[in-house]
């Protein structure tokens, strides 16, 4: 079974087989995508993660897709109805559409109209109806009318249906309406009556048709979010008449009676069966597209995000702004551990800035602190503006964080765990502070779809939607690379071949023992398996210990390489890698073996230049235009510096400094067409943009960024 696997998805990805069987192997073997793509290019050819992530979802699936044809297979053989050649059809096929339509006429069925027709005993006149070798019918259908059968119109109805389920279940049947379905099935939309001011927010969708092959996915999930709210009445249509006027030339012959029982019957068949199957089909089927493209943006803002550029190890004030209530502020260290808290308002209603400017100018010289991060949310702009406005000891750099999550992190048990002693406000200012440190190290605390950076994800798939959001923050994290010495066990937990469990046990080890000296001390943490260090220690760093690679993505199984190659210098691995001149003299050639390619020694190479680096850009001020701080400043015209704040499939949000995020649509990106935004732009993006229209009433305002640069 599993050779036509690796056939099967060999060619769906357009490689080698040999790469499959490999790949395969080695998950079989307990790998994670991270360390495959990492450490087993030689084995896989070079696949990266996204390859080697398609080609576990095909095994998956695959896998389930075999269990459903022998549950299939067994079912039509208690019926003692499993030829060999629907046997063969069904052992075959690998198309779940296919094997469902061949199992269609054999699947356990409720009640249906044809079942109670056949318990009457019309199943003959149903077969001599279909036959149409007769004009007349009266003759005939006389013999049929006893028993539960009053008259011949009971007796014609029941063969009717009959033949409609015939009809309906027929392979080429349903094969002719997808076709319909595929080619011209419009999608259409209308207010249900009564609900038009409270589905406002949907008016777009009052009296709306699209073809369904041309929608957009972020359409299609509104519209399907509005009929779950009761706000629109759905449909999807093909060209009903040419269909059945297909299905009629295949299954009317000649004329007469029995043949204008059939035609009818064909038209039953579809309105009543075969059409409410299809369209709930392709309702599914177009859902499951719109799901996967939007989890695709969602997971793709998500990776932009974790991977922000991270201030690093600095002493950071961190502030919550608000009004009414205060700004929480928060003093962290370099390691983001609290070390005071307090509230100032400097703001209406109370308007202490003296006292708050003063106060925040002690706590910057008291603990030292190198940068501030302000939440973007509520009084944002104001305090960014009061803070600015003091005059420090040092250089402060200021920082407008985005505080999205911010809120559910400080209410969750992860908070709660972390600062039992504090209430929301104080946690939620310290995610804030530390998100300016280190993006990724405080986002992997909080559920990815509270972040904020994607569209109707409550609407999508929620299994899949986890499945990828998942991959996605163990892609970043396993990227990056973690120090074992300072990660909480949040983030270890995403590190290659760890899991919850491991990296409960890791900081457990690490607050008993004191921090770890090298990699080799991993294996003493409890349940620390060779299996589990080998998909894990790659990724982990320790800076500062003895052994340098320890602070490397260099792999402690290719320790002997490095050592040998130092060795053939004449030198110790330190001097190695200190001196970029000494490393152009070897000759990789020399270390190729039977386990370790060119691919390793590369990659290899490529560590030792900048061992430990981080991958992640570096991080950069940015500044609003001061002239505007609500929606009523705004001009046509305009141009304003923003940030990319959430990218969709139709466009991209752009924080201008108010209350209201601006849509650049997919149209205004560039002086070209523009097939994906993600493509253009990116999370937390610098960008230049015009204003081009303000809706005061809809609170909405539409950018552009043709023609201007970064």
């Amino acid at each position: 079974m599993t050779d036509i696997f690796h056939t099967l998805i060999a060619r769906s990805l357009q490689i080698s087989e040999g790469q499959v069987e490999r790949t395969a192997r080695l998950f079989g073997e307990g790998a994670t995508i991270p360390f495959i793509s990492r450490y087993r290019k030689e084995m896989t050819g070079g696949l990266d993660e996204v390859r080697i992530g398609a080609i576990k979802d095909q095994l998956e699936r695959l896998t389930e897709l075999a269990w459903r044809k022998e549950t299939i297979l067994s079912t039509i053989e208690e019926q003692g109805k499993l030829s060999p050649e629907l046997r063969r059809r069904i052992e075959e096929s690998w198309d779940s559409v296919e094997i469902e339509d061949l199992y269609l006429p054999y699947k356990p069925k409720r009640v249906t109209r044809a079942e109670i027709a056949r318990k009457k005993g019309l199943e003959p006149l149903a077969t001599l109806i279909l036959a149409q070798k007769e004009r007349y019918l009266s003759g005939r259908v006389v013999s049929f009318i006893k028993g539960e059968v009053r008259d011949a119109e009971e007796a014609l109805r029941g063969a009717r249906d009959i033949i409609a389920e015939w009809i309906s279940e027929d392979e080429e049947v349903r094969n002719v309406v997808r076709q319909s379905f595929a080619r011209t099935a419009v999608i259409i939309s209308k207010v249900i009556k009564g609900k038009e001011e409270e589905g406002a927010k949907y008016r777009d969708y009052f009296d709306f048709s699209e073809s369904l092959r041309r929608i957009g996915s972020h359409r299609l999930l509104a519209l399907r979010r509005g009929e779950a709210e009761g706000i629109l009445r759905v449909s999807i249509s093909p060209d009903s008449d040419s269909c059945v006027d297909r299905l009629k030339r295949h299954f009317v012959r000649g004329r007469g009676e029995a043949s204008d029982e059939v035609a009818a019957a064909v038209d039953d068949s579809f309105k009543r069966l075969r059409k409410p199957a299809i369209e709930t089909e392709f309702a599914n089927l177009s859902k499951t597209r719109a799901d996967e493209e939007a989890i695709r943006v969602f997971a793709e803002n998500l990776r932009q995000l974790l991977l922000a550029p991270p201030l690093g190890q600095k002493r950071v004030m961190g502030i919550d702004p608000g009004y009414r209530t205060g700004c929480k502020v928060v003093c962290l260290d370099a390691q983001g551990n609290l070390l005071h808290n307090e509230a100032i308002y400097p703001h209406p209603p109370r308007n202490e800035k003296g006292k708050a400017a003063a106060k925040v100018a002690q706590l910057v010289a008291a603990y030292g602190i190198e940068a501030i991060a302000i939440g973007n949310g509520t009084a944002s702009r104001e305090t960014e503006a009061f803070v600015t406005d003091i005059r420090f000891d040092r250089e402060v750099r200021v920082f407008v964080v985005s505080e999205n999550g911010a809120s559910v992190y400080s209410a969750s048990k992860v908070a709660r765990e972390e600062f039992p002693d504090y209430d929301v406000t104080v946690r939620g200012a310290v995610s804030i502070g530390r998100r300016l440190m280190d993006p990724l190290a405080e986002l992997v605390k909080i559920d990815p779809k509270s972040i904020g950076v994607g569209q109707y994800q409550h609407d999508v798939d929620q299994t899949a939607l986890k499945k990828s959001l998942d991959q996605t923050v163990e892609s970043c994290v396993n990227l990056v690379g973690v120090d074992v010495n300072t990660a909480s066990s949040h983030l270890l937990a995403y590190v290659s071949g760890l899991g919850p469990a491991l990296a409960r046990n890791i900081v457990s080890y690490r607050a008993e023992h004191g921090p770890f000296s090298s990699r080799k001390e991993l294996m003493k943490v409890p349940r620390m398996g060779e299996k589990a260090f080998e998909q894990c220690a790659g990724f982990l760093r320790i800076p500062g210990g003895a052994n340098p690679l320890d602070n490397s993505a260099v792999h402690p199984e290719s320790y002997p390489i490095v050592e040998r190659m130092a060795k053939d210098l004449g030198r110790s691995v330190a001097e190695l890698i200190a001196d970029k001149e000494l490393k152009k003299r070897l000759r990789l050639e020399d270390y190729v073996t039977d386990k370790v390619g060119m691919p390793t020694l590369k990659d290899i190479m490529e560590e030792l230049d900048k061992p430990g680096r981080d991958p992640r850009r570096g991080i950069r001020i940015f500044a609003f235009d001061p002239s505007v701080k609500t929606i009523e400043d705004l001009k046509v015209g305009q141009l304003l510096p923003g940030i990319v704040t959430n990218i969709t499939n139709f466009g991209c949000f752009v924080d201008i400094g108010i209350k209201e995020n601006g849509l650049v649509h997919i149209s205004e990106m560039a002086n070209r067409f523009v097939s994906d935004p993600t493509r253009v732009v990116s999370i937390h993006q610098h960008v230049k943009v015009k204003v081009i229209g303000v809706d005061l009433g809809r609170k909405r305002v539409q950018l552009s960024m043709k023609g201007l640069e970064e």
